[in-house]
């Protein structure tokens, strides 16, 4: 972590230089600018993204001049193919699917012009399987019926990467979150992949009516950063998180606050400094404990801050 550091403020300071010379000419007289509507791609109802999406366009819609427009999806995957066509301004996506898109790698045929606003707090990916079930670690899931997430969405592209690097198949179910734990719950499924905050209200829920089992993920986890770098880390589920008898060891993907490279500075300075001033508010529906801090909201890998992101930044670190 400390050799990334300087690495990141050499890429911080490349952003705070661009944005003393790129402008947007929408922003030019914020005082007297009729209200902006801008669109943000979430995710599936009652999900963490769907939650935090709407909290944040509530809190946006007090500011004044400015709204939010929550747009349901799937998540990470289609939230930044929507980015890329132009259908919403800004998107919620995991760290490892946004890197797939300024690269041009897996799921996006091409590069595509993809901005930060913040990495704003930390996925942990949970496998969850009955307690007296026979998945009692990783290896057991071979041949077995696993949910591994909706098609379009972070947790499908973790769950894979994670699957195809211990080298394992199963038998995969594409489901969302509500999905994957009604299936669990009546047999349909032996165990599930879900990647989100903790503690996650729908998992909680289910634990108090199902004894589950929380399979360690830290040795794949290792593996997945030495091949894919820092969009993964790794975390531990507390054991206080859902009544566990110890902690459990698993991988941890960021979440990025993004937007399109054309979305007005002045939008992005106000979003951020709602998101700063009300971050405990707004990241109690996602996750719990999580601080929201600069020098780890920069922190967004291969994808450029937007320059009103590196304008904001600037001001806070003076």
């Amino acid at each position: 972590m400390t050799a990334a550091t300087p690495r990141r403020r050499t890429l911080l300071g490349a952003a705070l230089g661009a944005a003393l010379t790129v402008g947007s000419t929408a922003g030019c007289s914020a005082g007297h600018d009729p209200v902006r509507t801008l669109r943000l791609a979430t995710g599936p109802e009652g999900g963490p993204y769907n939650a935090f999406g709407r909290s944040f366009t509530e809190a946006v819609a007090h500011s004044g001049r400015l709204t939010l427009t929550p747009v349901g999806s799937s998540a990470s995957v289609e939230n930044l193919q929507q980015l890329a066509d132009g259908s919403v301004d800004l998107a919620l996506t995991t760290a490892d699917v946004a890197e797939d898109a300024v690269l041009g790698h897996a799921a996006f045929d091409r590069p595509i012009g993809l901005t930060a606003l913040a990495r704003v707090y930390v996925n942990y990916l949970h496998l969850l399987a009955p307690a007296d079930g026979p998945v009692r670690q990783l290896a057991d899931l071979a041949g077995r019926r696993v949910a591994t997430g909706a098609v379009g969405s972070g947790n499908q592209v973790t769950a894979g990467r994670l699957l195809r690097q211990a080298g394992i198949d199963v038998r995969q179910h594409p489901l969302g979150l509500a999905e994957s734990l009604e299936a669990l719950r009546s047999g349909e499924l032996d165990a599930v992949f879900w990647s989100g905050g903790v503690p996650t209200p729908a998992v909680s829920a289910l634990a108090r009516e199902l004894p589950l089992r929380f399979v360690p993920l830290d040795a794949v986890a290792a593996l997945l950063r030495e091949r894919y770098g820092p969009v993964y880390t790794a975390v531990t589920l507390p054991a206080c998180a859902y009544g566990l008898p110890d902690p459990v060891a698993t991988l941890g993907v960021g979440n990025y606050l993004t937007a399109r490279p054309a979305v007005p500075e002045d939008a992005v300075r106000r979003l951020l400094g709602i998101l700063f001033d009300q971050w405990a508010t707004l990241l109690r529906s996602v996750t719990a404990g999580a601080r929201l801090e600069p020098r780890f909201a920069v922190s967004t890998g291969a994808v450029p801050l937007h320059p009103g992101a590196a304008a904001y930044y600037r001001s806070v670190y003076g």
